[in-house]
């Protein structure tokens, strides 16, 4: 479960981060009133569960009454990265001097909690890993003790952290790792930390993902679930029962297992294409749960094309050819191309049953998706 911005940081304010002083709106007339209450100048943020919000226009600093009403208008109701904004966050600006990273997640490989600084705050902290992995000082912590505060002094040290408020840095670091532990999250950042003129740390965004299989130990967070929603289709993928991430990409992902699914979206990639989505239709899968699967993906305004992959086993593939069929068959006009691979299980009756006159069928993974990417390849060049 992904909280909003706005949920994090009242997460994080409970457990002693400083925050900036904000207020949650949803029209244009309560965000110019709570802006008047906090004073300016002030942000008005989109509250929306994507990366890249300033530069999509879903982020803007406003001095006085008129320019927050015409921000509070542009931001609410528009499409941020095809999801629909209905509520801001207006938030007293920071006069910072400069902006850090601190993070704490899973490490997979070494089977440790990592905590993490970097001096490149403000800025997309996945590139800084990639292009200048140094840039970001890794500290791995062993969950039976937890985290030391020489661990967190460390760390900021390390990162090259301004003396005057390293103490400050490792201690929100701390707090950070503590709420990581407590309330099950997989996820927690602060991007940026920002520094003031007079050596304090406020956080300027907050990030916080929990773990759903844990929200019956945190009736409090599970309260937010609703909201915390946000993304109509993540709603969608709950009350079907799917596991689904949606992602950036235009090309549409279904399959039956996990591990099928990354592999399909590890070949869009490759293939040189984006993956919009990972949607995990599971085993056993029946004709509704298929038609779905394909309308969740439909829905999604990002999607240009579809690729299928279905390995039988459980699901067997004459159910899933139905399940196609009975989807598509329904729209007047199919709205992306889906191409399909069926192997294992009933996949020669499912190749049957399939109407090709709706579909692409490719004999292999590797054409499917390579058929797939050029279709969305050609859809966006329209």
């Amino acid at each position: 479960m992904k909280l909003h911005e706005y949920q994090a940081k009242g997460v994080f304010a409970d457990a002693g981060i400083p925050v900036p002083d904000s207020t949650l709106a949803s029209t244009v007339d309560d965000a110019v009133e709570a802006a008047e209450g906090i004073g300016y100048p002030v942000a008005i943020k989109a509250q929306v569960q994507v990366g890249g919000r300033g530069k999509a226009g879903g982020i803007e600093l406003v001095d006085d009454a008129e320019s927050a009403r015409e921000a509070a208008a542009e931001i609410l109701g528009m499409d941020l990265k095809g999801l629909h904004v209905d509520r801001v966050l207006v938030e007293a600006a920071v006069d910072f001097t400069n902006e850090l990273y601190v993070g704490v997640t899973m490490d997979r490989t070494e089977g440790k909690p990592v905590a993490m600084v970097s001096t490149r705050g403000g800025v997309d902290i996945e590139e800084v890993a990639a292009e200048e992995p140094d840039a970001i000082v890794r500290e791995h912590v062993d969950p039976a003790f937890g985290m030391h505060p020489y661990q967190a002094r460390k760390a900021a040290f390390e990162a090259g952290v301004d003396r005057a408020v390293a103490t400050d840095v490792a201690s929100v670091l701390t707090q950070l790792y503590e709420l990581w532990e407590d309330k099950d999250a997989t996820e927690i950042e602060v991007n940026p930390l920002m520094v003031t003129a007079d050596d304090e740390v406020v956080a300027a965004d907050a990030v916080m993902n929990i773990d759903e299989d844990a929200l019956f130990r945190h009736p409090d967070l599970a309260e937010m679930e609703e909201e915390a929603a946000g993304d109509e289709l993540e709603a969608k993928a709950n009350e079907y029962g799917f596991d689904y991430v949606r992602l950036s990409g235009n090309t549409g992902i279904i399959g039956n297992g996990a591990g099928l699914v990354m592999t399909t979206l590890d070949l869009v990639d490759y293939y040189g294409g984006s993956p919009a989505n990972f949607l995990d239709i599971g085993g056993g899968a029946k004709a509704e749960r298929v038609t779905n699967a394909l309308d969740m993906v439909f829905s999604d305004e990002n999607v240009d094309s579809v690729v299928f992959n279905i390995f039988g086993g459980i699901t067997r593939g004459d159910e899933v050819a139905k399940g196609i069929n009975e989807a598509l068959e329904g729209f007047d006009e199919i709205p992306k191309k889906v191409v399909v691979r069926l192997a294992g299980t009933n996949a020669e009756e499912g190749m049957e049953i399939l109407n090709t006159d709706l579909v692409t069928v490719e004999a292999t993974l590797e054409d499917a998706v390579q058929r797939a990417v050029e279709y969305a390849d050609e859809e966006e060049a329209q």
